[in-house]
């Protein structure tokens, strides 16, 4: 029961924080590397021609943790994000409605999360991604039950499902040397690390606001 009365508090402790004032970009900013960041300031309102994207940063109690889901997408060399670990989530479809239909279909798509096992409790600040010119709206999501995971053939290479806690751990944060979708090396890119893997890019920025988000939450 205290359990149970717990993850009540804390679901409607950050359903308040989530609708008021965001940490934002400068959350964003600790977790991405210092040219994109330069970037970003610079050109601050992404080119109109840019396209939506929706993800789902889905959480549920497990173990005594709340937990998330990552994926690592396969390769493909016509994927500008190949290979890298992200969350859930794909390109705005007119059929969609809005975003967070996108998140939630696209969640159900790759990692097999029914849409009725999630309830979207808001939003984090969007952010765009110059390389394959997106704008991401990426959604806090709470899953009524622990998600079976069927990971989507053809798209998902592997899933990871890190308790919150990870990312708060010093310990599990890096600069690494990476290769991107270009082929071109990145030095000195600030990433978590999961299972060896780096997260990276803006799925690292979206945790880094929400680990500050949910400060002593």
């Amino acid at each position: 029961m205290m359990t149970l009365m717990r993850n009540r508090d804390f679901i409607q402790q950050l359903t308040e924080r989530l609708s008021g004032p965001l940490p934002g970009q400068p959350a964003q900013l600790k977790m991405t590397f210092a040219y994109r960041a330069e970037q970003l300031l610079l050109n601050p309102v992404p080119p109109p021609d840019a396209r939506v994207a929706g993800v789902l940063l889905a959480l549920w109690h497990d173990d005594h943790e709340w937990k998330t889901v990552l994926i690592q997408r396969t390769q493909n060399p016509r994927d500008r994000h190949s290979g890298q670990v992200s969350f859930p989530g794909g390109k705005h479809e007119h059929s969609d409605g809005d975003t967070s239909s996108t998140a939630i279909r696209e969640a159900h798509e790759e990692v097999g999360i029914p849409p009725d096992n999630i309830d979207i409790i808001g939003k984090l600040t969007e952010l765009y991604i110059p390389v394959s010119n997106f704008v991401v709206h990426p959604y806090v999501g709470i899953l009524r039950e622990k998600p079976v995971i069927i990971p989507q053939p053809g798209e998902v290479e592997a899933v990871y499902t890190p308790p919150v806690s990870h990312f708060r751990d010093e310990n599990n944060k890096s600069l690494r040397e990476l290769r991107v979708g270009t082929g071109a090396i990145m030095k000195d890119v600030p990433c978590y690390l999961v299972e060896n893997r780096a997260v990276w890019g803006a799925t690292a920025m979206i945790l880094s606001e929400f680990i500050e988000l949910t400060d002593q939450l």
